[in-house]
């Protein structure tokens, strides 16, 4: 556990911008005032997704293929519950690791540390666990039917 940092004296010794010591007011928050607003806010954050990570447009394409190739076996209901619930997993993990990821950046810009280090690895970590699980979900939900239209 990282210890406490008190006061600015001890802020300035882990090397904190002091730009992130005391926020810009002005612009440094954008507050959604309704709820189209705040819809737009999300969609902005998923299009940002889209267009730079690359692993997220990978996720988003194995997903689209195992719904089509559920809907081709003829999956019931349940199994695309479950299929739409994995993918989705997979798809915020990702999300939130390209927060986490661009939080860090923002903290310690391009210089090197252990945390920052742990702190990427361990969300990117986490996207890796979920991406298996939902590989390993969609094995165990298309194979059978597949194997059944081959006739074996």
């Amino acid at each position: 556990m990282a210890p406490e940092i008190s006061n600015d004296s001890e802020r300035e010794a882990w090397d904190i911008p002091k730009t992130l010591q005391r926020p810009n007011k002005r612009s440094s928050w954008k507050i959604a005032k309704d709820l189209p607003t705040s819809f737009l806010y999300a969609a902005k954050g998923l299009g940002y997704a889209f267009s730079t990570q690359r692993n997220f447009r990978i996720h988003v394409g194995f997903a689209l293929g195992a719904f089509v190739l559920g809907f081709l076996l003829g999956l019931n209901k349940s199994d695309l519950a479950i299929m739409a619930l994995t993918a989705t997993s997979v798809l915020v993990v990702e999300l939130l690791n390209t927060a986490i990821e661009s939080v860090v950046d923002l903290a310690i810009g391009k210089r090197f540390h252990p945390l920052a280090q742990i702190a990427k690895d361990c969300s990117a970590g986490a996207v890796l666990v979920a991406s298996i699980s939902s590989v390993l979900i969609a094995v165990l939900l298309l194979f059978p039917p597949f194997l059944k239209k081959l006739g074996i």
